[in-house]
């Protein structure tokens, strides 16, 4: 049976924002995220919010539990840093960041493991690392390159 819920991605991040609307017109403005999905209470506080990028999703929520803040409630502590895949205009996707107020803790460089890459701070601190494909480099170049070694756990 065909169902009519679109694909979603197996797993999605939800992060917290002291201010969640602000954070949904923000990450628009800076990465290019669209609102996909915004549910609202009859008082019209956002309850649930979602946005997509080039297939992935993320949502966005406020702090609605004990356990759940903003790095901005939390002097600036991260857990987790969300990474996004951009399939092309990496160095542009840097500039409309920085432009638009984003904190850029990493500037733009080439990685041994053949991406660009740069990582950014959002409004509230959450760091968001953004990394586009430049090259293919295979597991031994990577290997060479850092003195590390591809092992599989036993």
């Amino acid at each position: 049976m065909a169902s009519s819920t679109p694909q979603r991605p197996a797993f999605i991040p939800s992060l917290a924002y002291k201010d969640n609307r602000a954070a949904l017109k923000w990450l628009e403005s800076a990465f290019g995220f669209e609102p996909s999905e915004v549910l609202t209470d009859p008082q019209g506080n956002i309850m649930h919010a979602e946005m997509t990028y080039d297939g992935g999703v993320v949502m966005i929520g406020s702090e609605w539990a004990d356990w759940t803040r903003s790095p901005t409630s939390l002097g600036g502590k991260n857990t987790q840093r969300v990474h996004v895949h951009v399939q092309q205009g990496i160095d542009e996707h840097c500039t409309r960041a920085r432009q638009a107020g984003a904190k850029i803790v990493m500037e733009l460089a080439d990685q041994f493991y053949g991406h660009r890459t740069y990582i950014a701070a959002d409004l509230e601190g959450h760091y968001w690392t953004f990394s586009q494909p430049v090259r293919n480099v295979s597991k031994e170049e990577m290997e060479r390159a850092t003195g590390l070694k591809f092992t599989k756990l036993t």
